[in-house]
């Protein structure tokens, strides 16, 4: 690990770094200079140092923004072994999940080390935050919640990790008092988000009230599951608009999934793409999980499972895209690298690959409330270093040869050997 140079000005502690020949998405081979974890200076590679800084050399490997991942199931990830889903769709999952939940298949102590590890995954793949949805359900109370927050405390200035209470359905009328009296119990505890699936509800608009009404008491933001079907007749993302606009809620707003937005006709998505921009709801498509799970009834002309993409960009709506589920009955796949992700935004989203990049960098920092990495000075320096030729180079190759620095120190490194082996003649 980089040592940082430390020096005093007056009483003032100033730490300085400089990422040496570091090659921008432009092809400019620069020395970024990092104050206080903060970039303070570019200049061009070979250019002066300040004295006594510590400087490491990025010898012509590429320097984007870090990633992020804006939607992850942390407390169910890493478990496809233990929790298999022969039916493959989502209500199998769910079906999956309940039973072996049930059986006590995951405890606390379990929850925590697979949750650090799939932490640990993000955080050596460029990841410097990631938002995570945790199950709150009146099973298992807060369980999977402190677990989780235990797995975080193990990352303290290397990762940044947000949770959101995620809620069982119902959460409204006389069946859901058990499921509002969980989700009580985990504001209590401590969560950043309010999540839910309120498409899953009987009275999707009530839902929605509930989460926009308890996030405002409690000051915290909302994420909510959004219409994660191809059924044309669902579409709650068009009332999470509107009453965020009628109530004038003023925390984040994201909807994930979104998938009915998709088969909308272009019409109802411009209308509703413009709503959500003016809304200021982010918008996440979860291509991964997404793709594998929506869809198996279309014997023909099967659908991607993916939100309105061009309509949501076109009306000026923050989208960033994450992985959700990895490797779980949700998604039995899954590599915890945002490149992934980054790569089927451009196979199956039809997005160019400077795009993608933005979708799981700065367009998802921004979207979890995070300041971007545009590579100017007075930005946080949470960066990543791969040995790759372009952003385009780095998507299609996902080389594992990275450096991640997380306000420009080096956190988590990864490096990849290949060889070959010719017979001799």
């Amino acid at each position: 690990m980089v040592p940082w140079n430390v020096s005093r000005v007056g009483t003032v502690q100033t730490m300085i770094q400089v990422l040496a020949n570091a090659r921008m998405a432009d092809g400019r081979l620069m020395d970024v200079h990092i104050t206080d974890g903060l970039i303070s200076q570019m200049v061009k590679a070979g250019g002066p140092i300040p004295e006594g800084a510590a400087v490491h050399d990025l010898d012509g490997w590429l320097l984007l923004a870090a990633m992020a991942e804006p939607h992850a199931h942390l407390d169910k990830a890493l478990t496809a072994e233990l929790v298999p889903n022969p039916q493959g769709d989502l209500m199998g999952a769910i079906v999956a999940w309940r039973a072996a939940a049930a059986k006590g298949a995951f405890t606390y102590e379990a929850t925590v080390e697979s949750s650090a590890a799939a932490m640990e995954l993000l955080l050596v793949h460029g990841v410097t935050a990631v938002r995570s949805h945790v199950n709150v359900l009146a099973e298992n109370g807060t369980r999977s919640l402190r677990a989780v927050k235990a797995a975080a405390a193990r990352f303290e200035g290397l990762l940044d990790v947000q949770t959101v209470a995620l809620t069982d359905s119902p959460i409204t009328g006389p069946d859901g008092a058990a499921n509002r009296a969980a989700l009580d119990a985990a504001v209590e505890e401590g969560v950043d988000f309010i999540g839910g699936c309120p498409h899953l509800d009987p009275d999707g608009p009530a839902a929605v009230r509930h989460a926009l009404r308890i996030a405002s008491d409690a000051g915290l933001g909302i994420d909510l599951h959004t219409d994660e079907t191809l059924d044309a007749d669902v579409l709650t993302l068009r009332d999470l608009a509107r009453q965020v606009l009628d109530t004038g809620f003023s925390g984040l707003v994201a909807a994930s999934h979104c998938v009915s937005l998709g088969v909308q006709t272009p019409k109802v998505q411009a209308e509703i793409s413009a709503l959500v921009a003016e809304a200021g709801i982010a918008v996440f498509p979860l291509p991964q999980t997404n793709l594998f799970l929506q869809g198996r009834d279309h014997a023909a002309s099967m659908p991607r499972g993916l939100t309105a993409l061009r309509a949501l960009q076109e009306a000026g709506a923050l989208v960033a895209a994450g992985a959700d589920n990895v490797q779980d009955p949700f998604n039995l796949v899954g590599r915890s690298d945002p490149l992934e992700t980054a790569a089927l935004m451009i196979m199956a989203g039809h997005q160019l690959p400077d795009v993608a990049y933005d979708m799981v960098s700065n367009n998802a920092r921004r979207a979890i409330g995070l300041a971007p990495v545009t590579m100017s000075v007075g930005d946080p320096a949470d960066l990543v270093a791969i040995d790759a030729p372009s952003v385009r180079g780095a998507i299609a190759n996902a080389p594992m040869a990275r450096q991640t620095f997380k306000g420009g120190r080096l956190v988590a490194s990864a490096s990849q050997q290949t060889r070959i082996y010719r017979t001799s003649t």
